[in-house]
């Protein structure tokens, strides 16, 4: 994912923590978030993660050009393979972590950039599925004025074959 704008606005934020079912004042009441620390309006731990609605080719979003009934595909948008790689002959995959480290809040007014790098990768071996291929992606969010905001980091893991029933 690269998203090259991805502006915070304060309903945005406001929507988020009630989509996540978290009450705090600090997300929307200008008024209350004065008397806390940050003194401002802030977005949730995870509100990075909405920055993929920015991205114009996230993957899970249907495309307007797209037959989605009868296409093959998935509700998620995922077309379903007989076999994929990865890992090696026909596992499957899945997101095991993820982690946030925060170098200042993030609040209304902020316009961020997300740029994606590899990260490490590393294996281990399953009782049951075979080889496990963990990969990391890291994800940095910098500001308007270019500033680190937000370090991601994903990992995803891949199994080698499907797990023995």
């Amino acid at each position: 994912m690269a998203v090259n704008k991805f502006p915070v606005e304060g309903s945005h934020i406001m929507m988020f923590a009630r989509s996540i079912a978290d009450d705090n004042q600090i997300y929307y009441d200008e008024g209350y978030a004065a008397t806390t620390e940050p003194g401002r309006v802030i977005a949730p731990l995870t509100f990075a993660q909405s920055s993929a609605q920015f991205d114009p080719d996230y993957f899970l979003r249907p495309k307007m050009d797209e037959d989605w009934f009868g296409s093959g595909k998935e509700a998620t948008g995922i077309k379903r393979e007989a076999s994929s790689g990865g890992g090696g002959g026909g596992g499957g995959g899945l997101h095991a972590e993820q982690h946030f480290e925060y170098h200042r809040h993030v609040g209304p007014g902020d316009v961020l950039t997300a740029e994606v790098k590899p990260g490490k990768t590393w294996e281990k071996e399953g009782k049951r599925s075979g080889k496990l291929v963990f990969s990391e992606t890291i994800t940095e969010y910098r500001d308007q004025n270019g500033e680190l905001v937000i370090t991601a980091r994903g990992v995803g893991v891949r199994t080698e074959r499907p797990v023995d029933q």
